[in-house]
């Protein structure tokens, strides 16, 4: 299953729909403005919770968690070493590690459990800067989860431009 992603560049509190490959609305994302940290909910068409996506406050790097009922199942963070491309991986609740690889600032990569592809995020069918696709590759798989996985990087690579970006203007001064 395809899931587009249209992010709406100028709203209030990050809200947006993500639609299936036929045009139906499949998920909505809510960002909560009156919180202390960052904070999205991934709802289905009818408002029900899927899965509540927060900023980690005190992290020796940047991360976020993906919990469904206020259990935590998904800690996204960058990887520390990575030399030649960005790279993130998804800590599982049960251990076990999901990889994030691929072109992560221009949105083509690959969501991997082992050698297996769960999930490819691609922009490249799509003019709009905001515009990209999410493909579920496995049947079996959480897309919800999965697409919360994505949410979270997007907001991480964001977070660490806007960084770069203060540290920039600060070294101008």
């Amino acid at each position: 299953m395809k899931y587009l992603v249209r992010e709406k560049m100028f709203s209030i509190g990050d809200d947006f729909w993500i639609e299936d490959e036929h045009g139906n609305k499949a998920f909505y994302v809510d960002g909560k403005v009156l919180r202390l940290r960052e904070t999205l909910v991934v709802q289905d068409p009818h408002g029900r919770e899927l899965a509540v996506i927060h900023k980690k406050v005190i992290s020796v790097r940047d991360a976020m968690t993906v919990e469904r009922d206020g259990e935590v199942l998904v800690t996204v963070r960058k990887k520390l070493f990575t030399p030649f491309h960005d790279s993130y991986r998804a800590e599982l609740a049960s251990g076990d590690e999901l990889e994030i690889r691929g072109d992560i600032i221009d949105k083509e990569y690959d969501i991997e459990y082992g050698d297996e592809r769960l999930a490819r995020i691609s922009r490249k069918w799509f003019r709009l800067r905001d515009t990209y696709a999410i493909h579920v590759d496995r049947d079996d798989a959480d897309p919800a989860m999965l697409i919360a996985i994505a949410v979270c990087v997007d907001r991480l690579v964001e977070h660490e431009h806007e960084k770069h970006e203060r540290e920039r203007e600060n070294h101008e001064r």
